[in-house]
């Protein structure tokens, strides 16, 4: 099978080919240019291609050479299954059209008229190449105009005839596309390399089974650079043990895809190339790996070669540069100073010190572990959880006691004024659901603050005391920052994750606010942690005397709502969630009323949803 790349100049044609036949190995080969086709061109290129071109060749010939060249290439003979030609045969027409276009001062359909009468005598030849080929398109965009000036503006020098020439050739592509002749079309715009690869092995991967179906799809990968001893390894270890990053090294990258190319040295090789082997052996491990979505890998020592892997990857790369003092460095090392010098020599001298200027993240490594992982966690969780500019609500939307409603009414009028000191302020629990219950419920607040304001927000609390009329206030403040590296309890991070979601809408927040929303799946998993200390808790009360009834039914209803949760219902209601399970195990449920004023019956539903919680682990034997 033939599959032919086609598009205007600067679309990246040669570079999807080579990409795609180095990833099918042996399965695909490569026809080459043109000109290894008809011996012609060898005299051409030695009196100069373009003069040939443009000036010296009669159009007859220009016309009478390519076609030779395209249809001597479709009858050549190989042995692979699948043959990637670059330029197809519809590409003959639009190359010719263009360039009678410019010689002979053409109107795009007067050219177009004049290509099919000097490619007249090889037409059968021609259909039947072309029937025997799958075409595809790679173009800048629908726009002959914009697309011109984009491919243009990839060449370092451009005369007044091969502007032309360009403008001609997009103008007679875009007619071949709208008249059917290029059936698969791609505009690749502004995105980076791999992603237009992807696209490219989605439409071809019907056609043939040794196409591979994508291409490094969904997978982030982390690059980690840094001068010696800076932390790489440990910032890769700590991403693959936190977020469950496959941690990969560059060095076994390169030499596994050289291996299968045949490639001894690659390292003598130019930094594109390398990059491609990166890339190469990257989408070989992840499609074996089908269920990885984020991949770190160290160390990043060459600056050309990292540039050409951001341009290739595009926002599917995250650059992190390590960077930490020479004198840091050095005590870190364990053969001695002289050890990390020369690491050092040998890193500069291949630019690894200059990928701190395109490094999307540079983190100082000079302070405590602590640090560096807290960078690595907003780093890991700004990519994972998206942010979330919450809207607000009144605060008479909530159904509250008239009391509860002044009393946050004045805190956030003292709060939020001219110059606030708050971020946000979330009523939680029972509270925010319109099923407040005095004498029964807490006041639960979420404040998002700077730490320094917490001396003034607790004299206005303090002044505010008498206020709740004897309710617990529950009042937790985090920093933006905090949320942002998800370091808050799982609770809270539930909190965040419904405030994302738009299930809890905040009272206020400052205007553009935004706040990273946990993923449910992260969501879910965190509270696991919630139901261990659950049914530690419940034991506790139950050993009591006199057990807590509102403590014990709250703690009881807690552990039903994580359980729920695992089997994906959520019930923010205490009443509610116990409803659920008791009767998903097929108990009494009127204990969910009785528990909260009578003992046994509190007892027996802690007991209850007890014992649910335990039989979900393996027994002794097991």
């Amino acid at each position: 099978m033939s599959i032919a790349f086609s598009g205007p100049d600067n679309t990246g044609k040669t570079k999807q080919i080579g990409i795609l036949a180095r990833r099918m190995g042996r399965a695909a080969t490569s026809a080459g240019p043109l000109d290894h086709y008809d011996p012609r061109w060898a005299a051409i290129k030695a009196e100069g291609m373009a003069r040939w071109w443009f000036e010296t060749g009669p159009v007859e010939e220009v016309a009478d050479v390519l076609a030779t060249s395209y249809l001597e290439r479709s009858r050549h003979p190989f042995s692979a299954p699948v043959r990637l030609l670059d330029r197809g045969i519809p590409m003959l027409e639009a190359s010719v059209a263009a360039t009678v276009a410019v010689r002979e001062g053409l109107s795009a359909t007067q050219a177009a008229d004049r290509a099919r009468i000097l490619l007249a005598p090889y037409v059968t030849d021609l259909r039947a190449a072309e029937e025997s080929e799958h075409t595809l398109v790679l173009l800048h965009c629908d726009d002959p105009e914009e697309g011109t000036r984009r491919s243009l503006a990839h060449e370092v020098t451009v005369t007044g005839t091969y502007a032309a020439y360009q403008r001609h050739l997009h103008e007679q592509i875009s007619r071949l596309v709208d008249g059917g002749r290029f059936p698969m079309a791609i505009r690749i715009g502004d995105r980076p390399t791999v992603a237009i690869q992807d696209e490219v092995r989605r439409l071809l991967a019907p056609l043939h089974p040794e196409v591979p179906v994508r291409a490094l799809s969904e997978v982030h990968v982390t690059a980690l650079g840094g001068m010696s001893e800076s932390g790489k390894s440990t910032a890769g270890e700590y991403l693959r043990t936190q977020y469950g990053h496959a941690r990969l090294k560059v060095g076994y990258l390169i030499e596994e895809a050289a291996g299968r190319a045949g490639i001894h040295d690659p390292y003598r090789l130019g930094s594109v190339v390398q990059a491609e082997l990166i890339v190469d052996a990257l989408d070989r491990f992840c499609q074996a790996h089908h269920f990885l979505d984020s991949v770190s890998i160290e160390s990043l020592h060459d600056f050309d070669s990292t540039a050409e892997l951001a341009r290739m990857l595009g926002p599917q790369l995250t650059i992190a540069y390590l960077d930490a003092s020479e004198a840091t460095r050095t005590r870190r090392g364990t053969v001695g100073t002289q050890d990390v010098v020369d690491r050092d020599l040998v890193k500069s001298a291949r630019g690894a010190d200059r990928i701190a200027s395109i490094a999307h993240e540079v983190i100082d490594n000079n302070g405590p572990r602590l640090v560096l992982e807290r960078r690595l966690d907003r780093m890991a969780l700004d990519r994972r959880w998206p942010e979330h500019q919450p809207s607000t609500m009144p605060v008479n939307a909530l159904g509250l006691p008239v009391h509860l409603e002044s009393y946050l009414s004045e805190f956030l009028d003292r709060t939020t004024g001219l110059r606030p000191m708050i971020d946000l302020l979330a009523v939680t629990g029972s509270g925010a659901r319109g099923k407040y219950q005095h004498g029964w419920s807490d006041l639960d607040v979420l404040v998002v603050a700077d730490a320094s304001s917490l001396g003034e927000m607790r004299q206005i609390l303090a002044d505010l005391e008498a206020e709740l009329g004897g309710v617990k206030l529950g009042m937790t403040v985090l920093t933006r920052a905090e949320c942002r590296a998800g370091a808050v309890t799982s609770r809270l991070l539930h909190v965040l994750a419904l405030i994302g979601s738009g299930a809890l809408v905040p009272l206020w927040a400052t205007p553009g606010l935004a706040l990273p929303a946990p993923d449910a799946v992260t969501d879910v998993a965190a509270s696991l942690r919630d139901g261990i200390q659950a049914a530690i808790e419940i034991r506790r009360q139950l050993l009591k005397g006199t057990p807590d009834l509102r403590a014990l039914y709250k703690v009881t209803a807690l552990l039903a709502k994580v359980q729920l949760r695992f089997s994906g219902v959520e019930c923010p209601s205490d009443g509610d969630a116990l409803t659920v399970l008791l009767d998903a195990k097929q108990q009494d449920t009127s204990l969910v009323i009785t528990a909260r004023t009578e003992r046994p019956a509190g007892e027996t539903l802690a007991r209850l949803v007890l014992q649910a919680w335990l039989d979900t682990l393996p027994g002794e034997s097991q």
